[in-house]
């Protein structure tokens, strides 16, 4: 487990992944997560997860600033997290491309 990982790791977190594991479908997580956080939020995480798709196809900083309006300070954490996290970005993205496919 990454150090990263073991700050967020407590029995709370385990209790949300969980919950958000138990989602059956696009409409629950869709319920789930306007319950759970404000607009904003949702939006941002969104929107990270587009700037960290973008940065793996390889786009500049400015068309990601243009289509997404992150900060470019965003834009370098997202980058980081791909560079030096957990590899979380890269499996769900395999995953939905191999779904995609099917």
């Amino acid at each position: 487990m990454s150090a990263q990982m073991n700050r967020i790791k407590d029995e709370n977190t385990d209790f949300l992944l969980s919950c958000i594991l138990s989602l059956k479908d696009l409409d629950e997580c869709y319920e789930f997560f306007e319950d759970l956080c404000t607009v904003p939020e949702i939006k941002s995480m969104a929107r990270r997860l587009v700037v960290a798709k973008m940065l793996t196809e390889k786009c500049k900083y400015e068309d990601i600033v243009e289509k997404t309006g992150a900060s470019t300070a965003t834009i370098s954490r997202v980058n980081r997290s791909l560079c030096y996290g957990n590899g979380g970005y890269d499996k769900v993205f395999a995953r939905c491309e191999r779904k995609a496919d099917k």
